[in-house]
């Protein structure tokens, strides 16, 4: 019995786990390297990602956490302290693609032993700002739910479209416009078939849920928060920083 097999006799129901795709370079951060690896109040932005998912691992509601890095990464081990490092399956099988990475990753876990039914939270490494009572929500609504779905926000701005000159185009209304977050939570088989197929096809596969998308599905909207945004250009450290410490102040919890 493998330690899928193991877990599973004991949770008795399907498996959740948390898969960050972790092998990006950062170009449009301005961090001189992968922005993952960027200290931010203490401790690495990919660290902090990984804390609220080791909160619920370590209460027995996410039953692993694995992350994808490229071949040569040599950063993470010293990124992550070791004792959270020791619950945390480092994988080195990322592609030139965030798509490529999370389908790596996907195939490595069936390879392993999980199985087809069994839930997958995606989750970006630059994401270093949402909280374990959002994934839990997220994992209430998805396991009831037959698609799955992610962690998304209502678009509160409003949206100009531009021509080729940088002018106005057009306003786009923003009703029902969401901004996607993660995680993004699929069963395994659906999303892994879902991404096989989609990028053997061509489609434009910019998250989990447009490869679920692609592949005819309608995956659960769940309401997230503001708070959390992929840290992508020099400013977003700075806004994640002042995040980080205003939650410190309040308690320093992550939830």
């Amino acid at each position: 019995m493998n330690e899928w097999a193991a877990l599973r006799a004991t949770r008795q129901r399907a498996l959740r786990v948390a898969l960050l795709p972790c092998a990006g370079r950062g170009e449009r951060s301005g961090a001189g390297g992968p922005k993952q690896y960027v200290a931010m109040h203490g401790c690495s932005v990919v660290h902090w990602a990984l804390l609220p998912f080791d909160t619920l691992h370590r209460q027995g509601h996410i039953d692993g956490m694995t992350v994808v890095l490229s071949a040569d990464d040599r950063a993470f081990e010293a990124a992550v302290p070791s004792d959270l490092r020791a619950r945390v399956h480092a994988s080195r099988v990322g592609g030139p693609t965030r798509a490529a990475s999370v389908l790596a990753g996907l195939q490595e876990l069936h390879a392993q032993g999980l199985h087809d039914e069994d839930w997958v939270l995606v989750h970006d490494a630059a994401r270093c700002l949402v909280t374990a009572d959002e994934l839990l929500n997220l994992i209430d609504v998805c396991e009831a739910d037959p698609v799955g779905g992610l962690l998304a926000h209502p678009v509160p701005d409003t949206l100009k479209r531009s021509d080729a000159h940088g002018r106005v185009q057009s306003t786009v209304p923003r009703e029902h416009l969401w901004a996607a977050q993660t995680p993004q939570m699929f069963r395994l088989g659906v999303l892994r078939r879902a991404l096989e197929q989609a990028m053997a096809a061509g489609a434009m596969v910019t998250d989990e849920a447009s490869a679920i998308e692609w592949a005819g599905l309608q995956p659960r909207l769940v309401p997230g928060s503001a708070d959390n945004f992929k840290v992508t250009y020099p400013d977003d450290f700075e806004r994640a920083g002042h995040v980080l410490q205003r939650r410190a102040q309040v308690g320093g919890t992550r939830s």
